[in-house]
């Protein structure tokens, strides 16, 4: 008599897989800080904390253009721009906030802070960041400006879901 109760528990569990898959990976809203929306996902079985900015300003204009602050387990402070184009090989990425001047690598349509601390030191501490890079072709310039406008909240915010760990 158990062995039916068991196997019908088994197969429920089986079509009801595809459906907790799906809703594993949802982002969870943890707050929205002004400007900045803090969120969390699992990604691979592990929590993955994040902030991210919509661009206020866009020159040309193109949709997609945000600015995020990732935590993942082992790597904090993972800064990145994603361009809402791909940039040329090799491209650089500058982020202009208040007197600091950061320099960005880039990958397809990203760009990545090569100094997470001193970029998220220079958010908690401005009113807006300034991109400057070059165009898909590589001739003429793109602008964004992000504002910053609640960042340290959204941050903290993400640092309290996604703790650092203790070495």
């Amino acid at each position: 008599m158990h062995k039916p109760v068991g196997c019908l528990a088994l197969c429920g569990a089986l079509l009801a897989w595809p459906v907790l898959a799906q809703t594993a990976g949802q982002p969870r809203r943890l707050g929205t800080f002004q400007d900045w929306t803090a969120a969390v996902h699992q990604e691979r079985g592990q929590k993955v904390c994040y902030a991210f900015a919509r661009a206020a300003r866009s020159d040309p204009q193109r949709s997609g253009v945000l600015l995020l602050v990732t935590h993942r387990p082992g790597s904090r402070d993972q800064v990145a721009l994603r361009a809402g184009y791909a940039y040329p090989r090799n491209a650089e990425v500058t982020v202009a906030i208040g007197d600091a001047n950061l320099r960005f690598y880039t990958n397809a349509d990203s760009a990545f802070a090569r100094d997470g601390r001193a970029a998220v030191a220079a958010f908690r501490n401005g009113r807006e960041a300034a991109t400057r890079a070059p165009t898909a072709s590589g001739r003429g310039q793109v602008s964004d400006v992000f504002p910053l406008g609640g960042f340290s909240a959204a941050y903290d915010a993400i640092s309290r879901e996604c703790p650092a760990g203790r070495r």
